[in-house]
């Protein structure tokens, strides 16, 4: 059976504009160049996967079942415009700032890759020829963990990353292989890339 490709989204700063902790409905606004973006990773024949660390669950801001109503809210509002989700992961731990059950070190927090193992496992994807698109170099370390490729976007903390004082540096395994205005830019340039891979 041939394996699907997939391109993975970072949901806030990506997907849905950043504001700080999505912790209410009323602040869920999309980008306004999501939805197209989204559509044509459907019109494509790859998935498009959402995987997000959710740390505020850990730090007691909001629950698993708010994360779950903010997702099928995301969810509903691309369906409207024709765009489609195939599935959402998140990470509701934190290593150091989590309470309960949710602190603690795993695989699924960005950049460690357990997020897209499983969903590798569960949608049958080929890692190494699938993409991610994220605002943060943790999302390109992600990626390249698993031998995917990653695309920096300039929405969400993106713009901010590129200065030089910016609240993460650039490594090594977190060198975007494309950097891009917004999701939509992303999208495009990963449609060129297969072209010229195939």
């Amino acid at each position: 059976m041939e394996k699907n490709v997939a391109v993975f989204l970072d949901r806030d700063g990506t997907i849905n504009e950043e504001v700080g902790y999505l912790d209410s409905l009323d602040k869920l606004k999309i980008i306004p160049t999501a939805q197209e973006a989204i559509k044509l990773i459907n019109a494509s024949g790859m998935k498009a996967v959402v995987v997000s660390n959710q740390a505020g669950v850990a730090r007691g801001f909001f629950t698993e079942e708010f994360v779950n109503t903010v997702n099928n809210r995301l969810r509903a509002l691309l369906q409207q415009k024709g765009a489609r989700i195939d599935k959402f992961y998140y990470c509701p731990h934190h290593p150091e700032e989590g309470k309960g059950i949710y602190l603690q070190k795993c695989n699924c927090r960005k950049p460690a890759p357990g997020m897209l193992l499983q969903a590798a496992q569960e949608l049958n994807i080929d890692l190494l020829n699938s993409y991610f698109v994220g605002d943060r170099f943790i999302d390109m370390e992600t990626a390249k963990k698993v031998g995917a490729k990653g695309i920096l976007v300039k929405t969400g903390y993106g713009e901010d990353l590129l200065q030089d004082d910016g609240p993460d540096q650039a490594t090594a395994e977190g060198t975007p292989d494309f950097i891009a205005a917004d999701i939509l830019e992303a999208v495009q340039w990963i449609l060129k890339n297969r072209k010229h891979i195939k």
